[in-house]
């Protein structure tokens, strides 16, 4: 029975050390706003093709935590994707999250009416590599549309 018991206080250490690093790996919305603010400043500096580059790096310096730096065109084309590199040059306009919201087609609407905004969705976390509660800052600039999202806790 204490060998029972043991295990199942050491699965629960366990988990809950887990637990805690994974949400100690979490941005917040303030990070995610500064990280875009950041990277537009970048381009701006640098020019869209190197900032680009560096966006996609995925230990670049646009990667902190599980936030990480998305560029889209207008047209809803990926640019830049600082996770997921397929994405880059595709047509995701019609992207839906789980409960069938569009992403980038609403980022869109948002950016080209308002210039930048917050917007909610659910995505996966590279982290947990599971679907959760997403909150992304975006700023318009130029012709593209530069985002960073958090995943709520």
């Amino acid at each position: 029975m204490k060998k029972v018991v043991s295990f199942m206080l050491a699965v629960c250490f366990a988990v809950g050390i887990t637990g805690g690093s994974v949400a100690a790996e979490r941005a917040t919305a303030r990070e995610a706003e500064a990280m875009v603010k950041k990277a537009v400043a970048y381009i701006k500096a640098n020019g869209k093709d190197k900032a680009f580059a560096e966006f996609n790096n995925h230990n670049g310096k646009f990667t902190i935590k599980d936030l990480y730096i998305t560029v889209y065109g207008m047209n809803g084309k990926c640019l830049a994707h600082g996770q997921n590199a397929k994405m880059v040059g595709k047509d995701l306009i019609e992207l839906k999250d789980a409960d069938g919201k569009f992403l980038i087609k609403d980022r869109m609407e948002i950016a080209k009416s308002k210039g930048k905004g917050w917007q909610d969705y659910k995505y996966t976390n590279p982290l947990t590599k599971t679907i959760e509660e997403k909150r992304t800052y975006f700023e318009k600039y130029e012709d593209i549309v530069v985002a960073g999202g958090v995943y709520k806790q």
